[in-house]
């Protein structure tokens, strides 16, 4: 496949797959799913790639989520019509390479959600971490929400929805939500190290591991297909096109009509 969203390189064993939209914050579009999707299973059925790391262009984002400036913006539940992100989140978990986010940025909304089901994630001390669904009228109902308490807590979790705050690199790592935080110009030789050290050890004692590790949270894959089925639904809805209509103009959504 010819990417055109994304760019790929294999050195030393290392699969390095990078959104590269930074003009749009490396938010992703269909294209850009669809190519992700190609890459992590060019990389991980590779035998020669002990690693793969997923990070974006520039150094202002990782990811932001579904591109709101076009009419791919949003999760529809129906695969690769529109945005197949549960896909995504799923072959992320199932290849059997250890992933690891490199967190260069903006890791908000959908792109939240990626470096979560990522086996690791490091990121740099200008990493801003954050979500933004219930603002855009949006939601992300099965990794990003049940998934995400299992790794920092439910009441952590629950926050990080139900506000959209913003976190710093410092605070998610005091979470449990990264496993490091480094100097922004550090980023890459931490990575480069953590790297190294994974390919010093047994792959197949690691893929193991890693669908071992799985095993106890699969059963949110089958709730959240469910979910993003509700999803399309909810996205017809005019209380989530205001969601989307706010953000477009730059103003504040009008929800609380929708509680009458």
């Amino acid at each position: 496949m010819h990417y055109e969203d994304i760019l790929y390189a294999e050195k030393d064993g290392v699969a390095t797959i990078t959104i590269n939209r930074p003009e749009r914050y490396n938010a992703f579009r269909g294209k850009t799913c669809t190519e992700l999707l190609d890459a992590f299973n060019r990389a991980g059925w590779n035998r020669e790639i002990g690693v793969i790391v997923l990070t974006g262009a520039g150094d202002k984002a990782f990811c932001t989520g579904g591109d709101q400036s076009t009419h791919e913006g949003q999760y529809d539940g129906r695969g690769l019509i529109g945005l197949p992100v549960e896909e995504l989140q799923r072959l992320i978990r199932e290849v059997p390479k250890p992933v690891i986010a490199r967190v260069n940025g903006f890791a908000i909304g959908g792109g939240h959600v990626l470096h979560v089901v990522c086996d690791l994630s490091i990121a740099s001390d200008k990493a801003i971490f954050g979500q933004v669904g219930p603002k855009v009228g949006s939601v992300d109902p099965g990794f990003g929400t049940a998934y995400l308490s299992r790794v920092i807590g439910e009441k952590r979790a629950r926050e990080i929805w139900y506000l959209c705050r913003k976190y710093t690199a410092q605070q998610a790592l005091e979470w449990g939500l990264v496993n490091a935080v480094v100097a922004h110009e550090e980023l890459d030789a931490e990575v480069h190290k953590w790297c190294e050290e994974i390919l010093e050890k047994s792959p197949t004692a690691l893929s193991i591991a890693k669908r071992s590790f799985n095993a106890d949270s699969e059963n949110i894959a089958g709730i959240g297909g469910l979910g993003m089925q509700a999803l399309s639904l909810y996205y017809d809805t005019e209380e989530s096109r205001e969601g989307v209509a706010a953000f477009r103009e730059k103003r504040k959504p009008q929800f609380r009509k929708f509680y009458k």
